[in-house]
């Protein structure tokens, strides 16, 4: 782990000890980052990106007519065997499906933004994500990442802030309650009330158009972004009712559930990882956030997921990059980056717990005294 390097990927134990990621002012500059680039990787293609859409919209329909031929001729028992293996990989499908949408909102997917917030909208909402709301709170994450003033989301806590709740939970079965909670319920939880986001001097939900994260020119798109959420909830009722619950859970409750505890994971264990800092306004800066942020590996799911999982920090430099070319733009980056690129190939679920034990709240730099605006994670107390 950190320069430039990766941690032991044949020691996952939760106590491994990690090399912290610089905090001092890189020797380069983004434009040096940007020339070491090839020209081509900044190229959008509005045939390729509809190619990669295309492709998840077809694995999506295979995937629904296989099931709906198969499945329920299966003998009962094995049912409850087979439904699981498709709402996992249904919800990987989903979450590539996802993240095509997440590329509209970076001016990512083509040169046409109305194109690429047409798109974004419809697929957003047929996933019941607002489209608008959450691309705003997004690029804010973006413009603020690692500042503990004014990032959007995964925002911790210092010990003497931190809920007494979580030291109680600090424990196996603590944890194991809070990772299903966080996993199944967690993306909602923050969309209603901006849980482990930044804290607000009122209410904050992406689905209020009045909440102080949205401006007032940007109301009516948070207004659009229900209407979205609103129409396709109609279709699901519809649905229901034709087809019903069980049915309409089966074939898309289950893999929505899973495509939801993937979001939620990717997200955190991107900015989550014991190597990370964070800054407060004394220490923080765009380029010193951009590199709080660490690549992760999820195996053959990398492409499933379009590779934003292990080219996070390429993506947190230059968001407007496609996703099939953040590969190379990665690899072309990474000699430049040196100790200021952080990757991580522990496997996601061995991650996922390693960081919820690990990474319970921050403290200021303990080492450096000139320093105290840098925090890091702990769980010692």
């Amino acid at each position: 782990m950190g320069a430039g390097g990766r941690s032991n990927p044949h020691n996952h134990k939760s106590d491994v000890v990690v090399k912290r990621a610089p905090t001092t002012e890189p020797p380069f500059t983004l434009a040096d980052i940007k020339k070491a680039i090839p020209p081509h990787c900044f190229q959008r293609s509005m045939i390729k990106s509809f190619s990669y859409l295309l492709r998840d919209l077809t694995a999506a329909t295979i995937l629904y007519h296989l099931a709906a031929a198969f499945i329920p001729r299966l003998p009962h028992p094995l049912q409850y065997f087979v439904w699981p293996v498709y709402w996992f990989v249904q919800g990987c499908v989903f979450m590539g499906t996802w993240l095509i949408a997440h590329e509209c909102g970076h001016h990512a997917f083509s040169d046409h933004t109305w194109l690429e917030d047409t798109i974004g909208f419809v697929l957003h909402s047929c996933l019941l994500t607002p489209y608008f709301s959450w691309k705003i709170s997004h690029r804010r994450h973006h413009a603020n990442t690692g500042s503990l003033d004014r990032d959007e989301v995964y925002v911790p806590k210092t010990r003497s802030t931190l809920n007494k709740s979580a030291f109680y939970l600090d424990n196996p079965i603590g944890r194991t309650l809070t990772l299903v909670v966080k996993l199944s319920l967690g993306w909602y939880i923050y969309l209603s009330i901006n849980a482990a986001g930044r804290p607000y001097d009122k209410f904050a939900s992406h689905y209020d158009p009045r909440s102080p994260i949205f401006g007032d020119n940007e109301r009516v798109l948070i207004l659009m972004s229900d209407i979205g959420l609103l129409g396709f909830s109609f279709f699901l009722y519809k649905v229901a009712m034709i087809q019903g619950l069980a049915w309409l859970f089966c074939f898309y409750g289950g893999p929505l559930m899973v495509m939801n505890a993937f979001l939620v994971t990717i997200t955190y264990l991107h900015h989550t990882h014991p190597s990370l800092p964070h800054f407060d306004d004394a220490e923080w800066n765009w380029m010193k956030g951009a590199f709080a942020t660490v690549d992760r590996d999820y195996g053959v799911l990398n492409k499933v997921f379009h590779n934003i999982t292990d080219t996070h920090v390429l993506h947190h430099l230059f968001s407007y990059i496609p996703h099939y070319h953040a590969m190379e733009a990665t690899k072309a980056i990474r000699p430049i980056l040196g100790e200021f690129y952080q990757s991580d190939d522990t496997p996601f679920f061995v991650a996922l717990w390693r960081e919820s034990k690990n990474c319970l709240f921050i403290e200021p730099d303990e080492v450096d005294e000139k320093n105290k605006g840098v925090y890091w994670y702990s769980n010692k107390y």
